[in-house]
């Protein structure tokens, strides 16, 4: 396997921006050399592979993710082995990650900016009312808003799409005095447009490394 680390960070050019290597097709031993590379930051969407892998590069200073969607009746098992979750998205959630958490953890508000039924989050309209109902779970640090765009060619329907956040960053900001600055967008299809819509957070995979064969 051959990663391209330095080539996508130069593309990025900007050190405040966070990597999350989205690792769901990284084994451990990848995961390892990928850190070697540069990259601190790892995402999974599944919990047993996050655990498992976890357990395996115990030894690395890895700072954790949660990207994917998460049920409620599986938070005990996962939440205090990340330091972020991307995925909030409803208030039952909201309070068993409250009642399970040991202590402040870093999340996103998960919002479906492309309308697809496929997608999980919620609409832009229910964000700033979601927001006021978490708004004393004293465990959960809303810092931004996580959304996917639709995977298409279309670089202005994306673009379309990731501004719908920056349009609610500045709606939230207004109506609730609140300034969530971090934008977990772009994956490997479409980083450089998210970067163009203030990304802070990059959930990147498969332009991270080639398969050799």
């Amino acid at each position: 396997m051959k990663f391209y680390t330095e080539e996508v960070l130069s593309k990025i050019n900007n050190e405040s921006i966070n990597v999350v290597a989205a690792t769901k097709y990284f084994n451990s031993t990848e995961m390892r050399d990928l850190f070697n590379t540069g990259i601190t930051h790892f995402g999974e969407n599944r919990i047993e592979a996050l655990l498992e892998k976890k357990t395996d590069l115990a030894d690395l200073d890895i700072t954790w993710h949660h990207i994917g969607t998460l049920q409620t009746k599986k938070v005990k098992k996962v939440i205090n082995e990340v330091s972020y979750l991307h995925s909030l998205d409803n208030l039952k959630l909201a309070m068993e990650v409250n009642k399970r958490r040991n202590e402040v953890i870093k999340c996103f508000i998960q919002v479906n900016i492309s309308s697809e039924e496929s997608k999980h989050g919620l609409n832009v309209n229910e964000v700033i009312p979601f927001l006021e109902s978490i708004k004393d779970l004293e465990k959960i640090e809303v810092i931004g808003l996580m959304g996917m765009a639709e995977l298409t060619s279309d670089e202005d329907v994306i673009s379309t799409e990731f501004q719908k956040l920056n349009d609610l960053q500045i709606a939230i900001k207004n109506e609730l005095d609140i300034e969530l600055k971090e934008l977990s967008i772009g994956m490997s299809n479409d980083y450089l447009i998210a970067l163009k819509h203030n990304a802070t957070f990059l959930r990147l995979g498969s332009v991270l490394f080639k398969k050799e064969v």
